[in-house]
């Protein structure tokens, strides 16, 4: 089962959970224990504010919220240093680097104006802005992490990962919410190297960083599809300059910089993956209408 970012069908901001149990049926927060769900590798999707350490700070719509690890789990004291290479942790670092959305559950224990009496609540979707190593009341290092709220509509998931080319997702999409499943799966194909200048950003913990670019806009009115065939594996520059029409892509598959018509570069392809013709045309007709048939 893939992990899910994003709030699922049919749950709410505010519903209530009576337990874990419920929590995990619902898709809302998989682990019957753990606070944080996710690994370095894919990200964390959910976490639970349940008052585990005295150093979480819970302002409503900002968290600071501590890491695990490093606890007796019989006394509650911390005994040794947090690692950032443990899942939860290395989990919400590859979250923050990827800006996916992290779904954020209060539990009863947490005693704050926002937890609830009994039980669990859904608060909504939350991205991970930043971290820090501090030295916590017991002596030893723990890792701090800042969520702030986003809009709930903003979702991530999940388009199926073998879908019709005809069939289109009508979504709300965050710049600094970029990742579909899909869009995730090209970028793995390309190992995160921009398609058009081969540029790989590498970041903390051997992560690497790109975008995944639609060529055909989500939403309305434009109603591009959440697919293969409308997505590039780009890097933050080439992105925005494609989102704003200061490059276009050219029927041979070429990337022109539109302001001097020169090309920039012959994009550089996967055997897995190819575009549709007929998106690269959209494009093209969003800002420079007499370049939009073939060329």
């Amino acid at each position: 089962m893939s992990r899910f970012f994003g709030t699922p069908d049919g749950v709410q901001v505010g519903q209530f959970f009576i337990d874990r149990r419920e929590l995990q049926h619902a898709q809302v927060h998989r682990p019957g224990q753990a606070g944080i769900s996710g690994t370095g590798k894919e990200g964390s999707d959910s976490i639970v504010v349940s008052g585990g350490y005295p150093e979480d700070v819970d302002h409503g719509s900002y968290i600071i919220y501590t890491g695990h690890g490093g606890q007796d789990q019989r006394t509650r004291r911390q005994i040794a240093d947090q690692r950032i290479d443990a899942p939860g942790n290395a989990g919400l670092i590859t979250s923050m680097v990827r800006g996916l959305p992290v779904r954020v559950i209060r539990g009863y224990q947490a005693r704050t104006v926002f937890s609830p009496p009994a039980g669990y609540v859904y608060s909504g979707l939350y991205t991970v802005t930043s971290w820090q190593t501090v030295k916590g009341r017991d002596g030893f290092q723990l890792i701090m992490f800042r969520l702030d709220q986003i809009e709930d509509h903003v979702s991530v998931e999940p388009a199926p990962l073998v879908e019709s080319d005809a069939e289109f997702r009508q979504t709300t999409i965050s710049r600094r919410i970029r990742d579909s499943a899909i869009a995730r799966e090209v970028k793995s194909l390309y190992s995160n190297a921009c398609q058009v200048c081969d540029i790989q950003i590498e970041g903390f913990g051997g992560r690497s960083y790109s975008e995944g670019a639609h060529i055909r806009p989500l939403g309305r009115p434009h109603l591009g599809a959440d697919s293969r065939a409308n997505l590039l594996c780009l890097c933050p520059n080439h992105h925005t300059q494609l989102d704003i029409g200061g490059m276009y892509i050219s029927n041979d598959m070429v990337a022109m910089d539109a302001a001097s018509g020169q090309s920039i570069s012959l994009l550089r392809w996967r055997k897995d993956h190819r575009v549709d013709p007929a998106n690269i045309a959209y494009h093209r007709s969003l800002w420079i209408p007499e370049l939009s048939g073939p060329r």
